[in-house]
């Protein structure tokens, strides 16, 4: 913890000189590279906000885990010593008891059926569970629909998952989702995952078409199956201390920049999939499209029965389903 927050604070200050037109600059975390769909959001949210406090406020996006993994910057963020984040919602699941509803399998029928959610009532509500933790949450990014890859084989149904080790994000739900489909789970930090899959430590990983391609998975893991186990949205949040130091204004110029920096990264997303899927195309990465998903999303009932155990995420859970 001590390492990521030397790091944290040698890299603010190299950035300090290019920021120092701002009177205030927000330092933002993001494990993703320069030029990712969610860096470039938080980067266009960043103009906005200095063209609309005329220079009081920027941001410094810190791009390629520069200032740890996310768990790391997680308590970063909690403690103020990073101002924002962009976070996939995973690494919430044991901190926030609300972020496992949208974690859940199969819990969206699709991209869409998760943007209407989110962008509503239930998404808000789940936004302002943040403040319990420390954190301010602002808006929801896209993470696409994750799937399984792997260095060994086509996965076409659950038997062929049977005992392979997987690596999936540091979260029960996650853990327990890949054990209920007959494979090994092993939650580890994102940036290993490249080395593990060639060393054989795991088998594989699951994510969606940018990441999978812009980490360079693709290359040492070339089966890639479309079961589209989870399409979990990602979040931008803001460390409470941070935000609490801000004006009344600026705060409500923050939380509109954020969801106005959304359809900005949605935009972006949608192309960024189609680049990703075509590359790693392209590179002979085999695709397996033709699975039956039934046996997978019947899988997960005892996942649904161990998580979904509150009243609370049992309406939330009965609200999504309902959201049209």
């Amino acid at each position: 913890m001590k390492r990521h927050l030397m790091a944290a604070l040698l890299a603010t200050s190299a950035m300090a000189t290019a920021a120092s037109a701002c009177e205030v600059t927000l330092r933002s975390s993001d494990t993703h590279p320069e030029g990712y769909p969610t860096v470039v959001a938080v980067q266009e949210m960043g103009k906005m906000l200095e063209e609309r406090t005329n220079g009081r406020l920027c941001i410094e996006v810190f791009h390629s885990a520069q200032l740890g993994q996310e768990k790391d910057t997680i308590e970063q963020t909690q403690f103020g010593v990073i101002d924002m984040n962009r976070v996939s919602m995973g690494p919430f699941n044991n901190i926030i008891e609300e972020t496992q509803v949208v974690s859940l399998p199969y819990v969206f029928r699709s991209v869409e059926h998760m943007h209407n959610v989110m962008d509503g009532p239930i998404g808000d509500e789940i936004l302002a569970a943040f403040e319990q933790h420390d954190l301010v949450g602002l808006a929801y990014f896209d993470g696409g629909s994750r799937s399984f890859y792997n260095s060994q084989k086509p996965i076409t149904s659950m038997e062929d998952l049977a005992g392979m080790k997987f690596r999936v994000m540091q979260s029960d739900i996650f853990v327990d989702m890949v054990g209920a489909l007959g494979a090994n789970a092993t939650p580890m930090p994102y940036g290993e995952v490249y080395s593990s899959i060639q060393t054989g430590v795991i088998d594989g990983a699951e994510n969606n078409w940018p990441s999978y391609e812009s980490s360079g998975h693709f290359e040492v893991a070339g089966y890639y199956t479309l079961d589209q186990h989870l399409i979990v949205p990602e979040v931008l949040v803001m460390s409470k201390a941070s935000f609490d130091k801000l004006s009344a204004d600026d705060q409500a110029i923050v939380r509109q920049a954020a969801k106005d920096a959304v359809p900005v990264m949605r935009a972006l997303w949608a192309e960024r999939e189609k680049v990703s899927e075509q590359k790693v195309r392209d590179a002979g990465v085999e695709v397996i499209t033709d699975i039956d998903k039934t046996p997978f999303i019947e899988a997960m009932k005892p996942v649904y029965e161990k998580h979904v155990t509150s009243d609370k995420l049992k309406d939330l859970v009965t609200r999504i389903q309902a959201t049209e």
